[in-house]
């Protein structure tokens, strides 16, 4: 199975959920999400696939904002506001905190 996870090294919620999709015998596909962010557009899409708010997909620790296309633009511009880590397979995309929770995807 293909997997693709939006990762930061430094994070060990991260770190574990790479772990478990390896373990799982995942092909993964690592996106440093930091270096390469992705789109507004690709925000917007892995949200709606998780069946989640993109406020919701921001980091606790990121500046309050009123709207989900205002989350969208924050994450867009900065990237560290991106709660991780994010994975998406054939079955879907999760927000992966816990780590666990990639075990539905598998």
């Amino acid at each position: 199975m293909k997997a693709t996870i939006w990762h930061n090294s430094r994070c060990s919620k991260s770190r574990q959920a790479l772990d478990l999709l390896r373990d799982g015998g995942a092909d993964v596909t690592i996106v440093e999400y930091l270096k390469m962010p992705p789109t507004r557009d690709e925000l917007a899409r892995l949200y709606a696939k998780a069946g989640i708010s993109p406020r919701d997909g921001l980091r606790k620790d990121a500046p309050k904002v009123a709207s989900d296309d205002d989350a969208l633009d924050l994450m867009a511009r900065d990237p560290a506001t991106i709660e991780r880590p994010l994975v998406e397979t054939e079955k879907g995309v999760r927000l992966a905190r816990p780590p666990e929770l990639v075990r539905d995807l598998l």
